[in-house]
């Protein structure tokens, strides 16, 4: 089985030894380009790396449905990755058997659930970010795709989620997604105005995104394992701690959660 997982970064960093199952992406390579990288542009053949902005790691996943040519397909992040547990370094990830054992069990990998606890997916999202987007998300798949949304309000009211846009899927499975969700997203983009948003905010289809993988496993009934995954570096828990509070309970007390 020939199995590619995009390792997705805007800048040069310490990369998994086996390029032929890792595969360094250079996410929005037309604006990150330096000399020395010596990465997959996500700029080359069909693409959206100017959209990199507003669709982060996306971008190498249009690159690759238009582009890489594997039997099985899958995103991680140049800090974040599946992994067997355990220690937080590079030798300790996922290795080509490992993974096929996986793919032999289901065909789509994803990272374990985010738990939030005291949040729903709904309200972590809208104590981080603009409603808005969201809201024209739940328009656009009730006008464009009605079978869906009943998986979507679903998901919203959950307390947990597949987060990261991490996934390993069989070439079928990814391209199904792929054309549902770039789908879904170019119309939330054409319905909303980011041009106010913050640099953080402007990252919203990323954002979406990370939503939307649950939405479209729950509705056509797709089965999947679950795999651990390591962060590599310092996760600064505490000032994410501390930003989330002042989120939910200052900056965003006035929001509605309606879903």
């Amino acid at each position: 089985m020939k199995i590619k997982i995009m390792v997705a970064a805007h800048k040069e960093f310490p990369m998994p030894k086996n390029k032929d199952l890792y595969m360094p992406v250079l996410v929005g390579a037309t604006k990150n380009y330096k000399e020395g990288i010596n990465y997959q542009r996500d700029d080359e053949g069909k693409n959206i790396s100017l959209k990199n902005p507003n669709f982060n790691e996306l971008t190498a996943v249009y690159w690759a449905w238009k582009n890489l040519d594997a039997d099985a397909i899958g995103l991680v992040h140049y800090r974040r990755l599946f992994s067997k547990g355990g220690k937080r370094e590079l030798d300790n990830i996922l290795n080509k058997e490992q993974i096929e054992q996986l793919l032999d069990k289901a065909p789509i990998v994803l990272p374990k659930k985010r738990k939030y606890y005291i949040e729903s997916n709904y309200s972590h999202y809208v104590h981080a970010h603009p409603e808005e987007p969201l809201a024209v998300t739940r328009d656009v798949i009730a006008e464009n795709y009605p079978r869906y949304l009943d998986a979507f309000d679903q998901v919203m009211h959950k307390t947990s989620a597949h987060m990261f846009n991490m996934f390993i899927m069989k070439k079928k499975e990814f391209n199904q997604y792929s054309e549902w969700l770039f789908d879904v997203l170019f119309k939330v983009e054409d319905r909303i105005d980011i041009s106010e948003y913050s640099v953080q905010d402007a990252r919203v289809f990323g954002f979406l995104a990370e939503r939307l993988m649950d939405v479209w496993i729950i509705c056509n009934e797709k089965k999947f394992v679950e795999s651990k995954w390591i962060q590599i570096g310092d996760r600064k828990l505490v000032p994410k701690a501390i930003n989330f509070l002042k989120r939910k309970f200052i900056t965003n007390s006035e929001k509605r959660t309606h879903f």
